[in-house]
């Protein structure tokens, strides 16, 4: 994909940022010495992990060169790296490992949770929230409209563009058998939306672009107002003139014997 786009992000930073706090205030640490931000982004998160814990180490860690900069602007005292997911490996091991709606990027989470958590410091945390909403009708429009034989040569299998959510209690598997505890959880969020296309704003700057990436400019263009005439069909006007998203998130905080 094409890097990310930091502004169009933080265009609704507000309701990307509570699932964030809403994660944070379930991780049972008081004074951690090391926390890493994985899949940091534009920094949203990070300066929440500041906030909670100033005298920690707190670095973050993204792919985005894009976002990365626009992280170290927001916070310039705190330490960014480039760096990919599946690979990443700290230089000692940290307290806690937070990870805000990224690792649904990250192909193998059979071998990546379990990775992850096996990094922490005894008595560390790892703390994950990704998004749940492949089944809502946003990314399900996604991919019917992939599937049109005018975008599907250039897109492929529209069924394969995301690697399918396992179950929570799965999730919940891979970690309890070497945890101390688990907490996991559900939330759906609804976000009220003034239109159908700033919910397709919304999703085109996460969901939205391994479809839109890999299309010429006036595919992309045809893309866009077929998918929006369909979530318009999906998500009607409320009383107040408005839409309302559901979005649903998994949240899970595990925590290593100490």
């Amino acid at each position: 994909m094409a890097d990310w786009n930091p502004a169009l992000y933080s265009r609704y930073e507000d309701e990307r940022t509570r699932p964030a706090r809403e994660l944070l205030a379930r991780v049972p640490l008081a004074t951690p010495r090391g926390v890493v931000d994985l899949g940091c982004g534009p920094g949203n998160s990070t300066e929440l992990l500041v906030q909670r814990f100033p005298d920690a180490r707190v670095t973050g860690i993204d792919n985005s060169p894009a976002m990365l900069e626009s992280a170290r602007q927001r916070l310039p005292g705190v330490a960014f790296s480039l760096a990919d997911i599946a690979s990443w490996r700290p230089e000692g091991a940290p307290d806690l490992i937070y990870a805000n709606a990224a690792l649904q990027w990250v192909p193998g989470h059979e071998a990546l949770f379990p990775r992850l958590f096996a990094l922490l410091a005894p008595g560390g945390v790892l703390a994950v929230q990704m998004p749940d909403n492949l089944d809502e009708p946003s990314h399900r429009l996604m991919r019917e409209t992939a599937a049109q034989p005018r975008f599907a040569a250039a897109i492929g299998d529209a069924s394969r563009v995301r690697e399918p959510r396992r179950p929570i209690a799965s999730y919940y598997d891979l970690l309890a058998g070497d945890a101390e505890r688990v907490d996991a959880w559900h939330t759906v969020y609804q976000h009220r939306m003034d239109s159908a296309a700033a919910i397709v704003e919304w999703v085109s700057a996460t969901g939205l672009r391994p479809f839109i990436d890999p299309l010429q400019e006036h595919q992309r263009a045809d893309f866009l107002a077929d998918y929006q005439g369909r979530v318009a069909a999906a998500y009607p006007t409320r009383a107040d003139g408005r839409r309302l998203l559901a979005f649903p998130r998994l949240f899970l905080v595990a925590q290593r014997p100490s």
